[in-house]
């Protein structure tokens, strides 16, 4: 049943993510971007309900008294592809800084052109970071939110974090606040698994860190912030009537 479910979810999941790029491009190539952007939180509630009714994982979502207005950086826990598109519903304009190497994937690259998703050129580093910078200062003037996974890429719920110093670069350089989230998804569905488990993800919004700290100072509390919160929700899953098979490999961890 368990790989049953997990298929017919992923078919779900890539099938409609191009069934629904195909059918909305005529309203969203032939409209302001801003009306445009309807069918993305669309895409991604529709998929949460999929993930829902399919493979049995619900989710829960705590702290959004903590999301700031206007422009800002939202900097989240990666464990998962749920967060890749879970996060987007909670925000009126995000945008993802990503590999520009996306942009070249048929219809998905036009897209995230359309939605001006901030593209990142990895291979000229030095020029590629002042576009990126430029690019990033204009969605947070226009106050825009910027998603950005801080660890770079995903990592399995309970090992060791790999943040990047990079994100206190972006910190100190749009002086704006950045908005920690914590979760627990790698749980439910483990990066490089095929597998999805039951179970309900939890994803909490957590206190602002304000601009103007020292970029150690930041990195550190960030880094803090979003370990701490996410070993507890890992912890409070472990006390789930059932809980998920990925855990008896996660030790518990406690903090004093």
């Amino acid at each position: 049943m368990l790989f049953l479910r997990s298929l017919l979810f992923q078919i779900a999941f890539y099938l409609g993510t191009l069934i629904m790029m195909v059918v909305f491009a005529p309203f969203v190539f032939l409209t302001p971007r801003r009306w445009a952007w309807v069918v993305v939180p669309f895409w991604a509630k529709a998929h949460l309900f999929f993930l829902r009714w399919i493979a049995g994982v619900r989710f829960e979502v705590r702290g959004l008294e903590n999301i700031p207005q206007g422009g800002f950086i939202v900097a989240s826990k990666h464990q998962s592809v749920w967060e890749t598109f879970a996060l987007i519903p909670y925000f009126p304009d995000p945008t993802y800084i990503l590999k520009r190497e996306l942009r070249w994937i048929p219809i998905f690259g036009w897209y995230t052109a359309k939605m001006k998703q901030i593209p990142i050129n990895r291979g000229k580093r030095a020029a590629a970071l002042a576009a990126m910078m430029e690019a990033a200062k204009e969605a947070i003037s226009d106050g825009r939110q910027i998603l950005i996974f801080p660890e770079g890429t995903r990592r399995a719920a309970g090992v060791e974090p790999g943040y990047k110093f990079g994100i206190s670069h972006l910190y100190r350089e749009l002086d704006c606040p950045v908005l920690p989230v914590a979760l627990n998804a790698g749980l439910f569905w483990p990066r490089q698994s095929f597998f999805i488990y039951p179970g309900t993800v939890i994803m909490e919004f957590l206190p602002p860190i304000e601009a103007g700290l020292p970029a150690d100072v930041f990195f550190g509390q960030l880094v803090d912030t979003i370990e701490t919160a996410s070993d507890r929700l890992i912890e409070e899953a472990r006390q789930a009537p059932s809980p998920s098979p990925v855990l008896r490999n996660i030790s518990p961890r406690t903090k004093a």
